[in-house]
């Protein structure tokens, strides 16, 4: 309802901004021609985000040093405070990062969006930009043509940088041009109330335009021309900096929770650092004066003098908050509390992590272990025998066979819940995130689809084995009882193995420890299939009980095979391209069938 109306507003405002001054026209040209660079300058970095941006986040993260690094380094490069904050938040929703790492590279991305006002008051000024932006955008623009995603990237950074200075330059001469028809100081506010009024003011401007890099450089030129005064300046930025958490709160909107507790973590530490600023402004005003006559810069030069100011208050802002992250963390998880979760809901799937392929590919691979885990624990009820016991050490050929106690449980109903609905939001998010994924990626993303599936087919082959694992289990024929049995052993057995490779540290063997687990399984299938006719001429087990083993046999030669299929896109953790690669050299059926001929020849 607030957007519907906000924006006529906006666009009435600006209408009679226009008619009542054309200068107003070049400055609102400047600040438009400003945001669109920045859209430009982020749509290069993103090109370039398909591995390299994601795995450099997974490697500097690990430490709160190393967050707080990553934060400013890539903020400093990219100028996108906006941008990293999206992407932060993706990772986090994806299960990529915690929460600490995410708050620390919340508070780098401040200290690095510091080094915008340093470039504009210091470079921008001072040079004749439009200059160089008139370059940047005619070769930007011919890059931006080319079919080679690195050129294409490139193309659009080189636009965005020549917007950004051709923004810078038109805000410049709006405000000089300004200041000959209409004084804004005369607006001027001094005291706490100014403070007050134009901090509201800068947070305003951010929110409208969703950049403090805008807003600051609206700033700055305005502060350049003398149309705002030094003080009331100070606050246009603390308001800037507080109203830029804006981005994240929208980004968060997608996301999990997690997510939504880092945007209320930005919102946290931009609003104390504003609040500690606003309340110590005249001490920091006389550290600014230090800083600057210690550095050189003139007493009379309020643009250096403000970006002066700008970094020391995030400074002192990260300074303050550092101490208190762990007890910030520990607020945020008990004030935002996750949503009950049933376990048919989707954990990992939500429309933050879509702008980033590695994002996408951990979700998914997230959500299917998700989805395996529920599957497992259908699945050994149905064996009947409890999760707990297959993942213990305990001898499962041993307490398969010993008499017990017979639970019914409803598999059809548990794989309605726990199962089908999982399997259909996989399939539906893989969908819509392929349109999107660069051609790297989509063998990955199509395999984890497919393990979806297979865990969905071994759940269904173990419901149509329950019936009779349940009658001969029990079944007062010695022979049949044995049978069944052993079959329950037998995949309770692989159930484990799989457990215990999904927790190795090492997983460099796991194609070949499937391969054996293949190997075993065909043996295994055969053995039995020439058992079945001994059997039933020595009227060890009747007709019918043959027919249904014959049957059952073929069900769980198909949930093992299931299960090792899975287990061998999953389970190889560390090198998602090696699990390709090892996937393509595992032994299929004819290899197998050739391995065991040898054998037995």
């Amino acid at each position: 309802m607030i957007r519907k109306i906000l924006l006529p507003v906006i666009f009435i405002i600006l209408a009679y901004g226009f008619w009542l001054s054309p200068d107003f026209k070049e400055i609102s040209a400047g600040v438009a021609i400003f945001l669109f660079g920045m859209i430009a300058l982020e749509q290069g970095f993103r090109t370039f985000s398909g591995g390299l941006l994601e795995n450099l986040l997974r490697r500097t993260t690990d430490n709160l040093w190393k967050s707080l690094s990553f934060g400013t380094i890539t903020t400093t490069i990219m100028q996108s405070s906006s941008l990293v904050s999206v992407l932060t938040i993706s990772f986090l929703s994806a299960g990529l990062i915690d929460l600490a790492a995410g708050i620390g590279i919340i508070f780098g991305a401040n200290i690095g969006t510091t080094t915008g006002a340093w470039l504009v008051a210091g470079l921008g000024l001072k040079i004749k930009i439009a200059s160089y932006a008139m370059p940047m955008l005619v070769f930007g623009v011919i890059l931006i043509f080319q079919k080679a995603q690195i050129l294409k990237g490139i193309g659009y950074v080189l636009t965005g940088l020549g917007f950004l200075f051709l923004g810078i330059h038109h805000m410049k001469e709006g405000f000089d041009a300004f200041k000959a028809t209409i004084d804004l100081q005369a607006y001027a506010m001094p005291g706490f109330t100014g403070l007050l009024v134009f901090s509201l003011i800068g947070v305003t401007a951010t929110v409208i335009m969703q950049s403090s890099h805008a807003t600051l450089v609206l700033i700055i030129t305005a502060l350049a021309a003398q149309q705002v005064t030094y003080e009331n300046a100070l606050a246009l930025a603390i308001g800037a900096n507080i109203g830029t958490t804006i981005t994240a709160i929208i980004g968060s909107m997608s996301a999990n929770v997690e997510g939504k507790r880092l945007a209320a973590a930005h919102l946290v530490f931009n609003a104390v650092t504003g609040l500690v600023a606003m309340i110590f402004i005249q001490q920091l005003i006389g550290v600014v004066d230090y800083l600057s006559l210690t550095g050189g810069i003139a007493a009379d030069n309020y643009t250096l003098k403000l970006a002066v100011f700008h970094t020391v208050f995030n400074l002192l802002g990260v300074i303050l908050m550092i101490p208190f992250i762990n007890h910030l963390v520990t607020f945020l998880n008990k004030s935002i509390k996750a949503p009950r979760i049933d376990l048919v809901q989707p954990r990992y799937l939500n429309d933050a992590v879509m702008e980033f392929p590695e994002a996408v590919l951990e979700a998914v691979r997230k959500e299917i272990f998700h989805l395996y885990d529920n599957a497992f624990e259908v699945m050994a009820h149905g064996l009947n025998l409890p999760p707990n016991v297959i993942i213990s050490d305990r001898d499962l050929d041993v307490l398969s066979h010993q008499p017990g106690r017979i639970v019914h449980y409803d598999i059809d109903t548990q794989y309605g819940h726990k199962v089908k609905v999982l399997h259909s939001a996989i399939v539906e998010f893989v969908s819509r995130a392929n349109e999107a994924m660069p051609s790297v990626f989509v063998e990955q993303l199509f395999a984890l689809r497919e393990a979806s599936q297979n865990i969905v087919e071994a759940v269904k082959e173990t419901k149509h084995l329950q019936k009779n694992l349940i009658e001969y289990s029990i079944s007062e024929n010695l022979v049949i009882r044995r049978e069944y049995n052993n079959i329950r052993a037998h995949l309770g057995g692989i159930l484990r193995k799989l457990d215990n490779l999904r927790h190795a540290e090492d997983d460099s063997n796991i194609a070949l420890s499937f391969d054996v687990i293949k190997v075993d399984l065909v043996k295994r299938h055969s053995h039995l299939n020439s058992m079945m006719d001994s059997m039933i001429r020595e009227n060890r087990i009747t007709a019918e009980m043959a027919t249904s083993l014959m049957n059952d046999n073929s069900y769980a030669y198909k949930v093992a095979g299931n299960l090792v299929d899975i287990g061998t896109v999953l389970f190889s953790q560390h090198n998602p391209g090696m699990n390709i690669a090892e996937r393509k050299l595992a032994l299929d059926k004819d290899d197998i069938d050739e391995l065991i001929k040898s054998k037995t020849a």
